[in-house]
């Protein structure tokens, strides 16, 4: 490991940034010193900026990608080198905003009848009844599950926070259930090392063959069902507040996304067509 990649590891450390964080900004530095083959305390601002500019027309990468390689590098000039242009002249994509794909009940409802291990069942059960994050959700412990207070705690989520969720009495019977026949230890969802919690490539794959499996028609996720236990808690009438709380959700402006997924109000709506009068018939028009 050379000196620069120990000290960007270091500092990233230092403050507290994430697993995911850092192996993204570790990446996404390597990939920009192999792209010049050289080392990147040598090159300098127009550098970087073709290097992005290279990124957006040869790369076409998303600008989710762009962005986070261009605070990689933000990070990497200004907190490990202290230059101090540190790429504030370069600004961010804009990122497309897109609906999340979200299951009626009854789609949820088949997705769990598909699921052929109890195991499994619960994991997917877990990820809906409560509205986890997958990274939660595989970092669950035996102990998290607090069946007296009837709330599940969740250790370090995103942003480092801590909060409870609601345990949901049919999901307590279906962990009991599930407690009996696996009997795990440490880890709520143990991998096949017991001592190590199950991988989330897994439950991806676990998502992905339910849905095909229910013929459900869409591609499912983990957070797909966390979508879905928003959503179908709005549309319930959960306060807006609230739901923010349960998904651990720093501003409210994430959580009003799904106002614009519920269609309970949507099709609830009288369109201004069906104010107007009857049109009359259109002459020579059959009548339907």
């Amino acid at each position: 490991m050379t000196p620069l990649r120990r000290r960007l590891r270091e500092d990233m450390q230092m403050r507290n940034l994430s697993p995911n964080t850092q192996r993204a900004y570790l990446r996404a530095v390597a990939a920009f010193a192999l792209h010049y083959k050289k080392s990147p305390d040598r090159l300098s601002m127009e550098d970087v900026r073709a290097y992005l500019v290279h990124l957006v027309n040869q790369r076409h990468v998303a600008p989710s990608t762009f962005n986070q390689v261009r605070c990689a590098l933000r990070f990497f000039y200004r907190t490990i080198l202290g230059r101090p242009w540190a790429l504030d002249r370069i600004v961010c994509q804009k990122e497309p905003k897109r609906l999340p794909v979200v299951l009626s009940p009854e789609e949820v409802k088949q997705l769990f009848a598909a699921a052929r291990r109890l195991k499994t069942r619960a994991i997917l059960m877990t990820l809906y009844a409560a509205g986890l994050r997958l990274a939660e959700l595989v970092a669950l412990k035996v102990s998290d599950i607090d069946s007296r207070r009837m709330a599940i705690r969740v250790c370090q989520g995103k942003g480092r926070k801590d909060r409870y969720v609601m345990l949901s009495p049919t999901l307590l019977g279906v962990l009991r259930a599930y407690w009996k026949a696996y009997r795990p230890g440490d880890w709520l969802f143990p991998g096949a090392d017991p001592h190590q919690p199950l991988a989330p490539k897994t439950v991806y794959c676990i998502c992905l063959a339910a849905a095909r499996r229910a013929r459900l028609g869409k591609r499912v996720s983990p957070h797909t069902l966390r979508h879905s236990f928003a959503t179908h808690l709005l549309e319930a009438g959960t306060d807006i507040r609230t739901i923010q709380a349960l998904l651990g959700h720093r501003s409210l402006r994430t959580t009003a996304l799904y106002t614009y997924v519920s269609l309970a109000k949507v099709v609830a709506t009288t369109s201004p067509l069906d104010l107007l009068d009857a049109p009359a018939p259109v002459e020579g028009q059959r009548a339907p």
